[in-house]
């Protein structure tokens, strides 16, 4: 095993009443992962919760806060953005940061029974807001030019050919899909986006976490044998927290193992257990873990609801004590203490 890409997902909470408070401490722990030498820092995207609505807008401000690290967001849920629209808010996003996007899409549509009518015009349901509206962003930030070869617009400034704009044409090659299943993961290798998996995936003729996730990655390495595959565990060390925050991030794992045990739910979603414990119990973990084994990309999910401090403890530690035992190295040496 030897992971040589480290990077952590964070849900970017706030309170309902103090929204800046919770996004601006998101955006400090994107500059403390940079200064550990973390490889990637990614928000994820949440409509109608107390999470970043924009992945774009808040990664525009995250860019101009950090250096080096990559940006990612895991993921937008295509359903809700119109393609265009989108592809220029992250081109937009990605100049400004120097070309650090690394932006992941789904299909789903959380709380389409609320939102669905309040993005759409028409009957939504009817719309093409799957796998298609994601290729559609995708051949937006190719940046082609619209209309003939003759076809021009006139600006105040200038006279030029219509296209997306600003393009930056090294982004299209930093999209990724969040596969949770074969036929997603088989669509993002025949469509030529790097591919996200994280601790939830659907059973396809088994109830085995492990085996659902290694049968996904193998089935995506049919179509891109040399792509960029990360993978995703909620990962939470012991070593330098006090008792209390301790028995905290124990107690959270315990909630959360019932649904580790069987299939949920129609689409028999399996869930992969979170990895509490010390560096060492951890890394024993890892080392069993044979899609771990499998990829060279490693994503910390970091738990939902916790505290700055919290998380910086958890990035910490686990650059520290357990990432150089998986063989990465970080890009700066200058890590914070």
């Amino acid at each position: 095993m030897t992971i040589t890409s480290l990077a952590f997902l964070t849900p970017g909470n706030f309170a309902d009443d103090d929204p800046y408070t919770g996004l601006e401490e998101t955006l400090r722990l994107f500059e403390f992962g940079e200064r550990l030498g973390y490889d990637g820092a990614w928000i994820r995207q949440r409509h109608l919760e107390h999470g970043v609505g924009s992945a774009a807008v808040f990664l525009a401000a995250a860019g101009q806060r950090t250096e080096r690290v990559e940006l990612g967001t895991a993921v937008i849920p295509i359903g809700y953005e119109s393609p265009f629209r989108l592809a220029e808010d992250l081109a937009l996003a990605d100049v400004l940061s120097r070309g650090r996007l690394q932006i992941g899409f789904s299909t789903g549509m959380p709380h389409a029974e609320l939102l669905g009518d309040l993005v759409h015009d028409g009957d939504w349901r009817s719309f093409d807001l799957s796998y298609g509206r994601v290729a559609r962003v995708v051949d937006n930030l190719r940046g082609d030019y619209l209309g003939a070869p003759d076809t021009v617009i006139q600006s105040p400034g200038n006279t030029q050919r219509p296209r997306l704009q600003p393009h930056n044409p090294g982004l299209v090659n930093r999209m990724w899909y969040g596969g949770g299943s074969q036929r997603s993961a088989r669509w993002a290798g025949e469509n030529g986006l790097n591919l996200l998996s994280g601790n939830i995936v659907t059973g396809e003729d088994t109830d085995d976490f492990t085996t659902a996730q290694s049968n996904l990655l193998a089935e995506y390495r049919r179509f891109r044998s040399s792509a960029r595959v990360a993978v995703g565990r909620v990962i939470v060390p012991l070593d330098s927290a006090d008792r209390a925050t301790r028995t905290r991030y124990r107690e959270y794992a315990a909630s959360r193992h019932a649904r580790t045990l069987a299939p949920q739910g129609p689409r028999r979603t399996l869930f992969a257990p979170d990895v509490v414990g010390t560096a060492e119990q951890i890394l024993e973990r890892l080392a069993a873990d044979p899609v771990v084994s499998a990829v060279s990309e490693l994503r910390l999910e970091l738990p939902y609801e916790f505290r700055r401090e919290e998380y910086e403890q958890i990035l910490h530690d686990v650059r520290h004590l357990v990432a150089p035992e998986l063989g990465w190295r970080p890009t700066q040496l200058e890590a914070a203490r």
